[in-house]
């Protein structure tokens, strides 16, 4: 097939004829000499070859910069934008702690209505040791009444075979927040103490809260202390800990009338003392610390 060749100055198309022939442009007059058919074959396949490397390494350098304009769009938008998810994903952990929190509440007050009175904190052994936890009390009211009959209460809570039963902990005892990575260990810890719902192994009745149930603290927050959800342990309001949580500037609270609130860290003590007793000293409705949830 014949390939045409143009004069290098004007480009006017010169015949096939004069292949190998040195010619002069009739357009401009410029002299030149006219290849053969085999060089300008050659000619043609090397002006290809080089038109398409340029085209392939055009495009390299329009998908190149076309990347780079949208990471530098796109990386500061994700800068702008990974605070607002991340409060997003922990507004959701909140709500799904109070809402774990809800359903103890239900379980305490369904417990109540079985046995007229609130489950204690621990059952005692023989010399008043702490043997079994509220915890295991009230997985009947927790839907997991399975578990529940395979606990052994004529052994210590961690027994071989109870502590076998440790990873088929209740999902609701703990926080998704909560930072420890195990599948044992609970987020929740009934408040104990003498003037306290629970003075540990004694059992209260709905009419000692002469406070009210509203403004007794039943349940609080307790990340990072270690306590096995079976362990017979919980928070001692006379020791040095202190109810905490990793919900930022809040913990959750249970009330025994099982309503939640979310409490500031920096509850007024007097404020959070008055709450956490049964007899009475609660403040006025509007000093209590509020927040959304209830």
């Amino acid at each position: 097939m014949p390939v045409e060749v143009a004069c290098p100055k004007c480009g006017a198309a010169v015949g096939d004829e004069y292949a190998e022939q040195t010619v002069t442009c009739a357009n401009c007059g410029h002299v030149f000499a006219v290849p053969g058919h085999e060089k300008r074959s050659v000619y043609a396949r090397v002006s290809t070859a080089c038109k398409s490397q340029c085209e392939v390494r055009m495009r390299r350098v329009v998908i190149a910069f076309c990347l780079v304009s949208v990471l530098l769009f796109i990386g500061p938008l994700i800068s702008l934008l990974m605070p607002a998810v991340q409060a997003a994903r922990e507004a959701a952990r909140r709500a799904q702690c109070i809402n774990n929190m809800k359903q103890i509440g239900l379980a305490l007050h369904n417990y109540h209505d079985a046995y007229r009175c609130f489950p204690p904190a621990f059952i005692p052994d023989e010399e008043g040791r702490p043997m079994h936890s509220w915890r295991v009390l009230i997985l009947p009211f927790l839907e997991s009444q399975v578990l529940y009959e395979q606990y052994r209460f004529d052994e210590p809570w961690d027994s071989p075979h109870n502590r076998a039963l440790a990873d088929l902990m209740p999902s609701v005892y703990r926080c998704p927040s909560d930072r420890i990575d195990d599948r044992v260990t609970t987020s929740y810890a009934m408040v104990v103490g003498p003037n306290a719902f629970s003075t540990g192994p004694g059992a209260r009745r709905g009419d000692e809260f002469t406070g009210g149930l509203s403004f007794t603290v039943a349940v609080v927050e307790m990340v990072g202390a270690g306590i096995n959800w079976m362990e017979p342990r919980d928070w001692d309001i006379t020791g040095p800990d202190e109810p905490r949580s990793y919900h930022p500037g809040v913990f959750n609270v249970l009330h025994a009338d099982g309503s939640i609130r979310s409490t500031h860290d920096e509850i007024d003590a007097d404020v959070f003392q008055a709450l956490i007793t049964v007899d009475g000293g609660e403040p006025p409705d509007h000093h209590m610390p509020r927040d959304l949830d209830w």
